[in-house]
C-alpha cells in the first residue's frame, strides 16, 4: 500500500512537471509568435489600406489610419491615431495632397524608425479644373492690384512642377489618383517595393501577390476602355471633382457640383451654371457618392428630371459596402456599369 501510495506521489510530480514544462514552452512559443507577427502598416485612407491589404496578405498586420465610413477631405487623425503610427513600421498614404496633416503628424513622431511611403510617387498628377479656375482668378487679382503678391506668385509658380511634399501641402493637384486603373498600378507596386524592403524574407509572396493584382489591373483597364470608348456621350455631372483621372485615361469630362474638395458648397450661381448646362445638353444623370450628403445632387435632379446614381471614387466604405465584402475592384466594375448606363 505504502509503495503505491510512492507510485502515486512520483507520477502526480511527473505530471506537474510536465506541465510546468508545457506552460513555459507555449509562453515561449507566444513569446516567438508576437515578435514574429510584430511588424505592423497603418494606411492612410481606405484605397491604400486594400492595395496594401492585397499585397500584404497573411504577412503583415494591415490596418488603416482612418475610421471607415469617413469622406477624408478635412480629417485629421485624433491622439489615438498618432498613439498607433508611434509603435508603427510603416506608413502609407496616398500623397498628392489628400493627407494635408502628414508632414505635421510624421515629424511630431517620437518613433524615428517608422518607414513612410508615398504610394503616388512616380504617377502623372494632374490639376482640377476647379482649382486652374481659382488660379486664374488669382493671377487677375495680382495683375490688377499690382501688389508684392506678384512675386510671391511667381515664386509658386516656378515651384509648381515639383512632385513633393512642400507641393502637396498646397494642395493644388487632384489627388484621387486610384480612381485610374493605370494609376493604381503604379501605386500598388510602390507599395510591393516597400514591403520587399521592410520584410525581405517573403519578397517572392509580396511579388507574387503584386503581379496577380496588377494584370486585374491591366484587365480592368482594358475593360473601361472597350466599354466607354465607343459610347456616344462623353461628358458626366459629378457631386465632386474626384474622377480627374479617370476623365483623362478615358476621353471623359467631369462637370463638378463641387471642386475636388467634396466639403466645400456650391453658391447659387454655380448651381444656376450646372442647371442650365445639363438641360442644354440633355444630361440623364447625376452621379453622387457614398460619404456625402447627396442634398444638392437631388435639388438639381429636381429641377431638371434627372436620375441620381452612385459613383463611387472609392474614398472610403459605407456600412452596405463593409456588409457586402466590397473592395477596390468590385466597386470599380459597379462605377464602370453605372457610367455606361449614364452614357449610352
Amino acid at each position: 500500500m505504502k509503495n503505491i501510495k510512492k507510485i502515486l506521489f512520483l507520477l502526480a510530480g511527473i505530471v506537474l512537471f510536465s506541465g510546468c514544462s508545457k506552460g513555459a514552452d507555449m509562453k515561449n512559443s507566444t513569446k516567438e509568435d508576437t515578435s514574429k507577427e510584430g511588424l505592423k502598416v497603418y494606411a492612410s485612407v481606405y484605397p491604400m489600406y486594400d492595395f496594401a491589404k492585397k499585397i500584404a496578405g497573411d504577412k503583415l498586420d494591415v490596418e488603416m489610419v482612418m475610421p471607415q465610413g469617413i469622406e477624408p477631405h478635412g480629417w485629421e487623425p485624433d491622439s489615438n491615431a498618432i498613439k498607433n503610427l508611434e509603435n508603427a513600421n510603416m506608413f502609407i498614404y496616398n500623397g498628392a495632397g489628400l493627407e494635408s496633416w502628414t508632414d505635421k503628424v510624421v515629424n511630431s513622431l517620437s518613433n524615428k524608425d517608422l518607414k513612410v511611403v508615398e504610394a503616388s510617387k512616380g504617377v502623372e498628377l494632374i490639376k482640377s479644373a476647379h482649382d486652374e479656375d481659382e488660379e486664374e482668378h488669382e493671377h487677375e487679382e495680382v495683375e490688377n492690384n499690382k501688389n508684392h503678391d506678384a512675386a510671391k506668385e511667381n515664386n509658386n509658380h516656378s515651384n509648381e512642377d515639383d512632385h513633393d511634399h512642400e507641393d502637396h501641402e498646397h494642395g493644388p493637384m487632384d489627388p484621387h489618383v486610384w480612381i485610374s486603373p493605370k494609376n493604381a498600378k503604379i501605386e500598388m507596386e510602390n507599395i510591393k517595393n516597400a514591403f520587399v524592403e521592410l520584410d525581405k524574407e517573403n519578397a517572392d509572396y509580396y511579388e507574387s501577390n503584386y503581379q496577380k493584382y496588377a494584370k486585374m489591373l491591366d484587365e480592368l483597364d482594358a475593360k473601361y476602355s472597350e466599354s466607354l470608348n465607343k459610347l456616344p456621350n462623353k461628358t458626366i455631372v459629378v457631386s465632386h471633382e474626384a474622377y480627374g483621372y479617370l476623365c483623362k485615361e478615358y476621353g471623359l469630362t467631369q462637370i463638378g457640383i463641387k471642386g475636388v474638395n467634396a466639403e466645400t458648397e456650391p453658391d447659387a450661381k454655380k448651381m444656376a451654371e450646372i442647371i442650365n448646362y445639363i438641360k442644354e445638353n440633355k444630361i440623364k444623370t447625376i452621379f453622387t457618392e457614398e460619404l456625402i450628403d447627396p442634398k444638392v445632387s437631388k435639388i438639381i435632379a429636381d429641377e431638371t428630371g434627372c436620375e441620381v446614381k452612385v459613383l463611387s471614387p472609392i474614398e472610403g466604405l459605407s456600412e452596405e459596402e463593409i456588409k457586402n465584402n466590397e473592395e477596390y475592384f468590385s466597386i470599380m466594375d459597379k462605377n464602370l456599369e453605372n457610367l455606361v448606363g449614364a452614357l449610352k
